[in-house]
């Protein structure tokens, strides 16, 4: 099987989101994509983000309707700081003869990665689709790739310009701007219904 696992903290889930794991799934010829729910990310400040519990329902949420769309909830279960690498390792130990691999993320996630705890091994156990994002140059990150991290295996993967960010999204809630497809409605209730923004 050839599998995408799609990183983030998803405060909340939004359509660019589910957009990037369509595409993947189609532009790579996926099986299936997982929503890997963030515990707690060793490089982002997560006082101020949801619930590990809200952000997965969440998840759940906008994926129910996708086959091929799995949420998993192993790095909000493993206790302490949050590393790609375990996730990935983890994983990998799972798979079956044959089997891929294939680590989603965002090109303004990726000239982060050479801060990653071993970043040098990732390459080991998975290959990278980092999507476009209007107004990045890419150009830049894989030069900084180069110098920093040569060792990491990645493709760049063409999307719809969808300029979208989860800190729009509440911001939006924040001043009552309404979100209406920009995430799923069902999201857009469980959102409102919890507070979470407010």
């Amino acid at each position: 099987m050839r599998i995408g696992i799609f990183g983030g903290t998803f405060d909340p889930i939004h359509i660019g989101h589910l957009a990037c794991a369509e595409e993947a799934l189609q532009q790579f010829d996926l099986d299936k994509v997982i929503f890997m729910v963030a515990g707690k990310p060793a490089l982002k400040n997560t006082e101020s983000v949801a619930g590990a519990q809200d952000r997965y329902w969440m998840c759940c949420l906008a994926t129910a309707d996708n086959p091929n769309f799995e949420v998993s909830t192993a790095e909000i279960d493993r206790v302490g700081t949050t590393y790609t690498i375990d996730t990935l390792r983890d994983l990998h130990s799972q798979l079956d003869d044959g089997d891929e691999l294939f680590f989603i993320l965002g090109a303004d996630a990726l000239r982060d990665v050479p801060l990653w705890k071993d970043a040098r091994l990732i390459s080991e156990y998975a290959h990278f689709i980092v999507t476009t994002r209007p107004g990045y140059d890419l150009a830049e990150v894989r030069t900084l790739l180069a110098k920093r991290l040569p060792e990491l295996d990645y493709t760049f993967m063409d999307m719809p310009a969808l300029d979208l960010s989860s800190s729009l999204i509440r911001e939006r809630f924040i001043h009552d701007q309404g979100n209406r497809y920009l995430i799923t409605e069902e999201v857009e209730h469980y959102v409102t219904e919890r507070e979470l923004y407010s």
